[in-house]
C-alpha cells in the first residue's frame, strides 16, 4: 500500500512540474517558490476534484491579474479541457477533462462519464503526447497539439546595441553627470550611469514543404507562427521547395489556423520536389546578401533529400554561414533512434552547420525554441 501511495504522490508532483512548464511557455512566470505552494495546496486537497486543482494552481502559481487569462488558457490546454469557473458549484467537478487520447482510447461511456476526472493520469497522457512524433500522431491528436503551440511563446536571441541608454550601473555619463551638476551649483552630488541594452535578433526560418517532409511541414509553420507572433519585427519565415517563397506577413495573423491557411494559399510549391542548394541561392542573392541574414540566426528546416547536385548546396551553406550569426538545421528524422544524416544533403550541409537538432515533436519544438535563444 506504501508503494501505491509514493507512486501516486509521484504523479501529482511530475503532473505539477509540466503544469509549471506549460505555464512558463504561456508566459507566467510560475516560479520555483510558488510551484512549492501548489505542491503543498495539492497535497492537502484531493487531487481527483479538477475544480480544487484549478483554484489551487490559481491562487499559488499567478502572481497578478495580468497571468489569470494565461493561466486559464494554459489550464485549459495542459488538462484538456475548459478551465472551471467561479460561478460553478465548488461541489461540482468539471466533467469537461478528458484529453484527445483518452476520447480516442474509449473513454466515453456512460458509466466513465460520471466519474470524476484523473488529473494526474491526464497529464501523464499529456506529458506522453508531447514526446510523441508528429507523423505519427492521429487528428485527435494533432488537434490538442495545436492547443500547446499556441502556448509556445519563444524567447528572442539579442545582441549587443551600440546605442547607450541611461541605467543604474555601467560606464559613467560624463555629460549627463556635469549637466546635473550645474543644478547644483556645480557641485558633483552623484554619478550618473549608462550602457548598452540588448537588442533582439534577427531570426530567419527557411522550412521545407516538400513531399518528403509533409507530415511535419503543418508543425513547423505553426512553430514559424509562435516566433513571429512572439517577435514579430525580428523574425523573417521563408517555404522552400523548388522554389522560394516569403510568408512573414501571412504568418502575422494573430490567429494560427488563418495564418496557416494564408500561407498556405501563397506557397505555390507545396508538397512538391526540393532543390535546396538553388532555394537557398536565391534566398542569399536577393534577401540574405542585403543584409536579412547578416549577424541572424539561421534556421533551416529539412530532411535534407536534395533533387539538384549537392555541391551547390554546401557551397550555399558555406556562404550562408560565413553571413549569419549562426546556423542551425532542423531535421525531424534526427529524433528517430538509429538516424545518421546519410543523404548527400546532410552530408553537404552539416559542416556549415553550428548546431543540428530533431523537429518531430513537441518536446523537441521547445528545445529548438532554446537553442534558437541561446545562439
Amino acid at each position: 500500500m506504501a508503494t501505491d501511495v509514493s507512486t501516486v504522490r509521484r504523479d501529482v508532483v511530475d503532473t505539477v512540474l509540466g503544469f509549471a512548464r506549460t505555464l512558463r511557455h504561456a508566459g507566467v512566470t510560475a516560479s520555483p517558490d510558488r510551484v512549492e505552494a501548489m505542491l503543498a495546496a495539492v497535497g492537502a486537497l484531493d487531487v481527483l476534484d479538477a475544480t480544487a486543482v484549478y483554484w489551487a494552481g490559481r491562487l499559488t502559481l499567478c502572481a497578478g491579474p495580468d497571468d489569470l487569462e494565461r493561466y486559464d488558457a494554459a489550464f485549459a490546454a495542459y488538462f484538456g479541457g475548459e478551465a472551471p469557473r467561479a460561478a460553478r458549484p465548488a461541489a461540482q467537478p468539471d466533467r469537461q477533462l478528458a484529453t484527445s487520447a483518452a476520447l480516442e482510447a474509449g473513454a466515453g461511456t456512460t458509466e466513465d462519464a460520471d466519474q470524476p476526472p484523473d488529473v494526474a493520469g491526464i497529464a501523464s497522457a499529456d506529458e506522453v503526447l508531447r514526446h510523441r512524433d508528429v507523423a505519427e500522431m492521429s487528428l485527435a491528436e494533432r488537434d490538442h497539439l495545436r492547443r500547446l503551440f499556441a502556448l509556445l511563446v519563444p524567447t528572442a536571441p539579442m545582441r549587443p546595441s551600440r546605442r547607450r541608454r541611461p541605467s543604474a550601473h555601467g560606464a559613467v555619463h560624463a555629460s549627463r553627470t556635469v549637466r546635473n551638476a550645474l543644478h547644483d551649483g556645480g557641485e558633483v552630488t552623484r554619478l550618473l550611469h549608462r550602457r548598452a541594452r540588448p537588442r533582439p535578433r534577427r531570426v530567419v526560418l527557411l522550412v521545407d514543404v516538400s513531399g518528403s517532409m509533409s507530415p511535419y511541414s503543418d508543425a513547423l509553420l505553426r512553430f514559424a507562427h509562435a516566433a513571429v507572433r512572439a517577435h514579430p519585427y525580428a523574425t523573417e519565415v521563408f517555404t522552400v521547395g523548388t522554389r522560394l517563397t516569403r510568408v512573414t506577413r501571412e504568418l502575422r495573423l494573430r490567429d494560427p489556423d488563418k495564418a496557416l491557411a494564408a500561407s498556405g494559399g501563397a506557397i505555390p510549391d507545396w508538397s512538391g520536389g526540393t532543390r535546396l542548394g538553388e532555394v537557398l541561392k536565391a534566398f542569399l542573392d536577393r534577401w540574405g546578401q542585403r543584409g536579412m541574414a547578416r549577424g541572424a540566426v539561421v534556421v533551416v528546416c529539412s530532411d535534407g533529400w536534395e533533387r539538384g547536385g549537392t555541391e551547390v548546396l554546401a557551397e550555399q551553406m558555406a556562404r550562408l554561414h560565413r553571413l549569419a550569426h549562426a546556423v542551425v538545421w532542423v531535421n525531424p528524422h534526427k529524433g528517430r533512434e538509429g538516424y545518421e544524416p546519410l543523404t548527400g544533403g546532410m552530408q553537404a550541409a552539416l559542416p556549415s552547420v553550428d548546431a543540428f537538432v530533431a523537429g518531430h515533436s513537441m518536446a523537441a519544438f521547445e528545445e529548438l525554441a532554446g537553442v534558437i535563444s541561446g545562439a
